[in-house]
């Protein structure tokens, strides 16, 4: 592959047969990051909730299957919007779709089995994560437009990707919603926000190119001040969702480690530096296991 693309050549998914690689590749299942991503705020939000140590280790499992199964569905979703934009931008015109390794109608045959898998995982939780399973589907499906319209498709992405909070707050508590639960959305928000304007960075220019907005675009060297915006507020709401949910300080106080790897990529960030970019990004994995490790330690 020429030109520089976050799509992995090697390692596991060329020992797939051939025919099975680009569906790998079309559901990201050779970068985890984003399953990663997206079930960091379920962790949060289980921890936080949770009635017991066996129900939390269950959905844990049920979050984490499902968060690979319906990260791979959105990016299949995304990538039939975007193949003809993707073929244009050099991160991604390698990707299935946009190199024609497969057709729109083989991918739409894949995203029926992952929302079959999907389904699966949601008939094991409660009646409120369900509702809400189901609800998560419409901004899975508005994303790829966001981009086209508005130049705050982080924002959208952000709802998107951080549902899994009220989600699994449903599915641990049998509630639909709490203060703290609220928070911790709103925590997720801003967190993705951030992290995927970082990530916006690597395409650019190429987006300027074709038309697509991003707060990549929107605030470009400013993005320092954005990051100091939302990586602060999401500290705080975190500590606000904490103290409503009854942790004690101990956990409260640990969230000087997340804290740290935010400030360490606000200082690190070179924006004209697309694969620094990619390194920062992945790293809110580590943040986001740190948050984890806060809110468990605030609950014993």
């Amino acid at each position: 592959m020429n030109g520089f693309t976050d799509i992995r050549a090697g390692g596991w998914v060329s020992r797939l047969p051939p025919s099975m690689r680009p569906y790998a590749i079309l559901a990201r299942f050779d970068r985890p990051i984003g399953a990663w991503l997206l079930f960091l705020p379920g962790l949060w939000s289980i921890i936080l909730a949770a009635r017991g140590v066996g129900v939390a280790l269950w959905l844990l499992l049920l979050f984490a299957l499902g968060a690979v199964v319906m990260r791979g569905a959105g990016c299949v979703v995304n990538d039939l919007w975007d193949r003809r934009m993707d073929a244009q931008v050099e991160r991604t015109r390698t990707r299935p779709l946009a190199s024609g390794a497969l057709k729109p109608l083989d991918a739409l045959v894949f995203l029926v089995l992952l929302g079959a898998v999907g389904l699966l995982i949601l008939s094991q939780l409660d009646f409120p994560a369900r509702i809400l399973g189901v609800i998560s589907l419409a901004p899975v499906i508005i994303y790829p437009l966001a981009k086209r319209v508005t130049w705050w498709p982080q924002v959208v992405l952000g709802f998107t990707f951080g549902w899994a909070a009220p989600m699994g707050y449903a599915a641990a508590s049998g509630g639909f919603w709490s203060w703290s639960s609220l928070c911790l959305y709103a925590a997720a928000i801003l967190w993705i926000l951030g992290y995927d304007t970082i990530y916006a960075h690597q395409d650019r220019e190429d987006d300027a190119l074709i038309g697509v907005k991003s707060t990549a675009r929107l605030f470009a060297h400013n993005t320092r001040g954005l990051l100091w915006v939302c990586y602060g507020g999401m500290i705080a709401l975190l500590a606000l969702a904490m103290a409503l949910a009854g942790l004690n300080i101990y956990g409260v106080l640990l969230l000087a480690l997340p804290a740290a790897l935010l400030l360490r990529q606000i200082m690190q960030l070179d924006i004209n530096d697309p694969a620094l970019c990619l390194q920062l990004f992945k790293s809110n994995r580590e943040v986001g296991l740190a948050i984890g490790l806060a809110m468990l330690v605030g609950r014993f």
